[in-house]
């Protein structure tokens, strides 16, 4: 199991200055997005980096749902930079480059596919030591800031896929509720999405000790590991925050108790899925966003068409929830009632269903897109989504 170091609370951000200079970092990379680098989070990074005198380099390149090409770039502005620490200010997408951007320029011999999960790339373990990375997330969805997973969309296979190893978890992760205030209605909600399927998907996993073979070396024991006693202990945690501050969060950007509060179910999800894993609705997610053609959500500042990853997630719960409950009713009849169901009649064999119509019901009352048709996507497409889901 391995556990993140969190720091919570608001304003914390002030003191990013002062950990670098407690590592004795002499040239930091502080990574962001185009949007990000104007706005209130970025600003307090910087502040604290002048107030301590740190030498820093910024890279505001990072792409909103990366790419193998917006990887390579933020991997050679990090080898040029011979960076000894790494800041990455954002969601996900600037949390994952900046891992990534931190393996490569430790590994500077590896070619870019050794590290990629198979069967896209080698999926070698990861055995260079890294430098220290701080990371200050500024959405309440992937949890990216406990994680060893780092996700791009490989352009030419239109597929997502990732990077997962316990070296390339962040160093800290700097959580400041304050942040989440900088957040539109849509980016709150998809990122929120992200995070319920995250709790569901961990909790409701294959068991680890009903996956074999059992790795030959501890070194290649995945990141992903199933369901397991202490992770269930976040998922469910990170459920219950769900179920009682999402829908507030999305509706009242003032509401800064709700939003704190997803903040926090973010990492706490995270810390679950990052040991646990998850399942289909990440899976089959992946082509969702690649293979994406026309689709430009709300409230995103982007100039290139996009699925949200949370909102890719999402529009397959329902059916993957009726799905897999076959192998486990029980904690999808649980999932269902603390996200408001009523179950006290409801029969065990009913549990998928139950909790199917709870989230469609969530996701209504939310004004989700209605499925894979309001995204784009016809019957035709169905091969092609096969297909980009099955190397997960």
């Amino acid at each position: 199991m391995a556990i993140s170091n969190i720091r919570y609370g608001e304003g914390v951000t002030k003191e990013v200055g002062m950990d670098l200079q407690n590592l004795g970092a002499r040239r930091v990379c502080l990574m962001t997005d185009k949007n990000l680098s104007q706005l209130p989070p970025v600003n307090a990074v910087l502040n604290s980096l002048a107030k301590y005198s740190i030498n820093f380099q910024m890279y505001d390149n990072v792409r909103v749902e990366p790419t193998d090409q917006s990887f390579l770039d933020a991997i050679k502005f990090a080898k040029k930079g011979e960076f000894d620490a790494y800041v990455a200010v954002g969601g996900g997408s600037v949390i994952d480059t900046c891992k990534a951007a931190n393996l490569y320029a430790s590994s500077p011999t590896s070619d870019f596919l050794d590290y990629v999960n198979a069967p896209i790339g080698k999926g070698k373990p990861v055995t260079v030591p890294l430098k220290p990375l701080i990371a200050v997330p500024t959405t309440a969805g992937t949890g990216s800031e406990t994680t060893g997973v780092a996700i791009f969309d490989f352009k030419e296979l239109k597929v997502k896929t990732g990077i997962a190893s316990r070296a390339i978890k962040p160093t800290l992760g700097i959580i400041d509720p304050l942040h989440t205030l900088s957040m539109p209605e849509r980016i709150v909600a998809n990122s929120g999405f992200d995070v319920l399927c995250h709790a569901l998907e961990s909790y409701t996993a294959l068991p680890y000790n009903m996956r074999s073979p059992c790795p030959s070396n501890p070194i290649n024991r995945p990141a992903y590991q199933g369901s397991n006693p202490i992770s269930d202990v976040w998922a469910v945690h990170a459920l219950r925050i769900v179920a009682k501050y999402l829908k507030r969060a999305i509706r009242n950007p003032e509401d800064c108790e709700a939003r704190a509060n997803m903040h926090l179910a973010s990492a706490f999800a995270g810390i679950g899925f990052g040991n646990a894993g998850v399942h289909l609705c990440h899976g089959m997610s992946y082509p969702i966003s690649g293979l994406v053609k026309t689709y430009k959500p709300k409230d995103y500042n982007v100039d290139h068409s996009l699925v949200p990853h949370g909102l890719s997630v999402v529009l397959t719960s329902p059916a993957v929830f009726a799905f897999t409950a076959q192998i486990h009713p029980e904690r999808h009849l649980e999932a269902a009632e603390i996200l408001g169901a009523d179950i006290r009649t409801a029969r065990i064999k009913d549990a998928g269903f139950i909790l199917a119509d709870t989230l469609r019901k969530f996701l209504f009352d939310l004004n989700v897109d209605d499925g894979l048709a309001a995204i784009g996507y016809s019957k035709a497409d169905i091969p092609a989504l096969v297909k980009g889901t099955l190397p997960q």
